[in-house]
């Protein structure tokens, strides 16, 4: 097939997963959504599709699909529009729905200034991610394309660990619950019982163990219980063993 007949496909896939991304998000992902941003649903979508078309390039270069050419041409495009997406619309967009939720900072140029100022210091911090780690390479340039994937790996992958972290432990708390089994008025009752039935027994070993150290001692009369190697104090020892609880 030639560049047109893969373009055709490239373009008629992304529609639909366009398409599916803007579905995805009225109908299941924001159902109760209020403010109806429709710059906020575009975005969305714009994003989701992109992703998705990165994905089945992907699955074309495994399986051979297309022309090796257009692949590549295909892959360049649509890797510099989620680029640009991910690094400069995005952050830019949430610096301005941040602004002009205040209502009380001027008009909206005055917002939109800001919002670049906030975009500006977002790359600068987003630039300085990727100064620790040995991303750098003399074969591509400072501000090439592969420094800007190479900075979201770092990031993405910082992010998803944290992610992960919290639902490891966020997600068995709160569903804890569900594995609860239900406590019944009869296992109280149960439980009850076997904690009167215990208080019985050690009241009877205590009055055993009282009992026997009497008759010990009213038995073994004398001056030689006072010393550790008598015989009484041996068998309160042992008398100790053998009703421990």
């Amino acid at each position: 097939m030639g560049l047109l007949e893969d373009s055709v496909i490239i373009v008629v896939s992304q529609l639909f997963f366009f398409v599916g991304g803007w579905i995805f998000f009225v109908k299941q992902l924001f159902k109760d959504y209020e403010v109806h941003h429709r710059l906020v649903q575009l975005i969305f979508s714009i994003t989701f599709a992109l992703s998705c078309t990165l994905f089945e390039l992907i699955i074309f270069e495994i399986l051979g699909v297309l022309d090796p050419s257009s692949r590549y041409i295909h892959w360049l495009i649509v890797l510099t529009m989620i680029l640009f997406m991910t690094i400069v619309c995005t952050p830019f967009y949430i610096g301005y729905f941040i602004i002009s939720n205040f209502g009380m900072i001027g008009g909206k140029i005055v917002q939109r200034v800001m919002s670049f100022c906030i975009w500006l210091l977002y790359l600068y911090l987003f630039w300085r991610v990727g100064d620790p780690f040995p991303i750098i390479s003399p074969r591509h340039g400072t501000f090439s394309m592969e420094q800007a994937i190479s900075r979201i790996g770092v990031v993405g992958v910082t992010v998803m660990a944290l992610l992960s972290g919290f639902g490891a432990v966020n997600y068995p708390y709160t569903s804890m619950a569900l594995f609860i089994r239900p406590v019944k008025r009869s296992d109280i009752q149960g439980v009850e019982k076997k904690l009167l039935q215990t208080l019985d027994m050690v009241l009877v070993k205590k009055r055993r163990l009282a009992v026997t150290k009497r008759d010990n001692v009213l038995s073994n009369p004398g001056f030689w219980n006072m010393f550790p190697g008598s015989k009484s104090k041996h068998n309160i020892r042992l008398i100790h063993c053998k009703y421990e609880f």
